[in-house]
């Protein structure tokens, strides 16, 4: 990931003349600490992520990003096809694989999908195993080392080099509603006259085949677009109609 992240920060300095120091945090809540400290100043933020921090007041969203031509993405709860769960309500007592505690598609949303369905997440599945990536959750059903296990849709393309069949051998159950992509956001004390000098030279990336590249060298990303903050009031309105908190969910 550094190495997709400092040609872009690279770019970035030749564009304007501000140097940007790359740091690949441990997880997902190393990365909302390090910009609520101050320690960092601007990140690429999943949808939890950036909901969270926005809401402690530590980031603000200027950049959304796009992928397969869209601004939002869905996720998706997996399965060893034949295994017999055929519905979220089988999960019960499975043992189940998600990326990170703070995953918006691998954890958050199917979190509230298992809710719906009668199922508390924290009590009912037999056990719940962090992965670290959602290549690695599609792989661990595959295996056939957990029963089920949420991504985004479809994560599965991911590994179908490695395994061929995995779109036969993995079946999805269950897909979320449309969530926003993950974003690009600053503190809000960030200077702006600064933020807006490197805001306009990372959407100077769609211009051209090099920066394009740079993009899907980082997180797969095909573009950015500019974005404001209510981008995500859709999704606060999901958790908030799930009758739950981001304080809630960030335990």
């Amino acid at each position: 990931m550094l190495a997709g992240a400092e040609p872009i920060a690279q770019y970035v300095e030749e564009k304007t003349g501000i140097v940007i120091k790359p740091v690949i945090p441990t997880d997902y809540t190393a990365q909302q600490e390090a910009l609520c400290s101050g320690e960092a100043q601007m990140a690429a933020l999943n949808t939890f992520g950036y909901v969270r921090a926005s809401a402690k007041g530590c980031a603000d969203v200027a950049l959304v990003s796009v992928r397969y031509g869209s601004t939002s993405y869905q996720g998706q709860i997996i399965t060893q096809a034949g295994s017999g769960i055929e519905k979220v309500e089988d999960v019960a007592g499975k043992k189940f694989c998600r990326p990170d505690p703070e995953s918006t598609s691998g954890w958050i949303i199917p979190s509230l999908t298992m809710k719906a369905a009668g199922i508390d997440p924290e009590t009912d599945l037999a056990e719940i195993v962090d992965t670290g990536g959602h290549d690695a959750v599609v792989i661990a059903v595959y295996n056939g080392d957990c029963d089920a296990g949420a991504t985004f849709l479809d994560a599965r393309k991911l590994v179908a080099k490695d395994f061929p069949d995995v779109m036969d051998k993995v079946a999805v159950i269950a897909t979320s509603a449309p969530i926003p992509n993950d974003n690009i956001s600053f503190r809000p004390d960030f200077p702006k006259d600064l933020r807006d000098k490197i805001v306009q030279a990372l959407l100077s990336l769609n211009d051209s085949d090099e920066g394009k590249e740079m993009l899907k060298g980082l997180f797969s990303w095909q573009g950015l677009e500019a974005a404001d903050d209510a981008f995500y009031d859709g999704f606060r309105q999901q958790l908030e109609a799930a009758g739950v908190t981001i304080e809630e969910l960030s335990k």
